[in-house]
């Protein structure tokens, strides 16, 4: 019994010892999944930016053309960035800064894929 008593404690502290390794490998529930930090696989699948954003376009029954570009609220005739919205569409509209227009459509990708 003496024996059985002297291994007692070593027992207890190599469970605690064990329980606590086990611990240490569970994952921080906060942290973003591993795949998160890897790298793209091409310069194709990085994300650029490309200029305005259209987000939303209003027309009025009563004349009044507005769009949201970029988060801030254009009514036509407005200045964005230095250009001027010019003409407002159901899906797009147009900026134009002397000479260059540049025109944003709602849907950039799909304008892209009947492009081609």
């Amino acid at each position: 019994m003496d024996e059985t008593m002297n291994r007692l404690p070593m027992l207890c502290a190599g469970l605690l010892l064990s329980g606590a390794a086990a611990a240490q490998t569970l994952a921080d529930p906060t942290q973003p999944p591993p795949e998160s930090r890897l790298l793209p696989a091409t310069q194709t699948d990085v994300p650029v930016y490309q200029g305005p954003r259209l987000q939303s376009v209003l027309i009025g029954s009563r004349g009044r053309e507005v769009a949201v570009i970029d988060g801030q609220t254009v009514r036509k005739g407005e200045k964005f960035h230095g250009a001027t919205l010019v003409q407002v569409n159901k899906n797009s509209v147009v900026l134009q800064n002397g000479r260059s227009r540049q025109v944003l459509t709602l849907f950039p990708e799909e304008a892209k894929k009947a492009a081609h």
